[in-house]
């Protein structure tokens, strides 16, 4: 199975950002979180169904919701189960 990578899910959040893309993405963004780079609880969810889709897995929505900084959402989804085809 494909890890999901920081450059990766910036990517994601890039293409999920909506109107507001003034997000700042660049540098060590782990362990900074959601809210303090600019991404609302329905943008994490947009990124979280397009990860769900790209990957094949399944993500619990409170999961996402616990997972506060990109360090968290990597691990949560790296350490998902794929989905059966």
């Amino acid at each position: 199975m494909a890890r999901l990578t920081l450059d990766a899910l910036r990517t994601i959040l890039v293409a999920c950002a909506g109107e507001d893309d003034s997000a700042d993405l660049s540098g060590d963004i782990l362990d900074t979180t959601f809210e303090d780079l600019g991404y609302d609880s329905l943008a994490l969810m947009e990124s979280a169904a397009r990860i769900e889709r790209e990957f094949g897995i399944t993500l619990d929505d409170d999961d996402v919701n616990e997972a506060l900084t990109p360090r968290l959402l990597l691990d949560l989804v790296n350490g998902s189960e794929v989905r059966a085809a």
